[in-house]
């Protein structure tokens, strides 16, 4: 067994975890919502600590999906945007996203179920309890108009660092030779 499926998950006061008699479906609710995964270890709820049990080369994996979970609805998991240009834009209406992308009609994303977005100085956040699919929302976000490598206009994680490429030598201010 790896070092990490070693390591008992602690169980926060507001969460609760439930496990079925043959203790591969686990179920994790609390304050931010409900989750469930299947996972193929035996896993064990003993004193507010869940413990993964048996050797399988999937028990490290399974014991940070669970943690995953249980961090997931007590606190929650984000993830944020910025969006630079001139002319681009996001406003938040409701469940739905709307983009201003310098495309001929604005971009509209509905948030799917267990997500929200926050619109704030052209940085926007998505929040959930499940952390694979706060990620995916983010990463399609992301998609709709990456930032380019020579103004930096699009759509950035927040402490993203890009490269800028240099443009064309003649506007660079080098001299052409030949």
């Amino acid at each position: 067994m790896s070092k990490i499926a070693k390591k008992p998950i602690e169980i926060p006061v507001s969460v609760t975890v439930t496990v079925t008699v043959t203790g591969n479906k686990i179920a994790v609710s609390g304050p931010k919502g409900r989750l469930e995964v299947t996972v193929p270890v035996e896993v064990q709820v003993k004193d507010n600590l869940v413990k993964v049990e048996g050797e399988s080369q999937m028990a490290g994996m399974s014991r940070t999906m669970i943690f995953n979970m249980v961090k997931g609805v007590s606190e929650g998991w984000s993830k944020t945007l910025e969006l630079n240009g001139t002319g681009f834009r996001a406003t938040t209406n409701g469940k739905q996203l709307q983009l201003a992308l310098g495309f001929s009609h604005p971009v509209i994303v509905d948030a799917p179920e267990g997500i929200t977005f926050e619109v704030k100085e052209n940085k926007i956040t998505v929040a959930g309890a499940d952390r694979a699919l706060v990620g995916e929302v983010a990463a399609k976000l992301r998609g709709l108009r990456p930032a380019d490598v020579y103004k930096h206009k699009g759509f950035k994680y927040e402490g993203e660092k890009l490269i800028k490429k240099a443009g064309k030598a003649a506007k660079a201010g080098a001299v052409a030779t030949k």
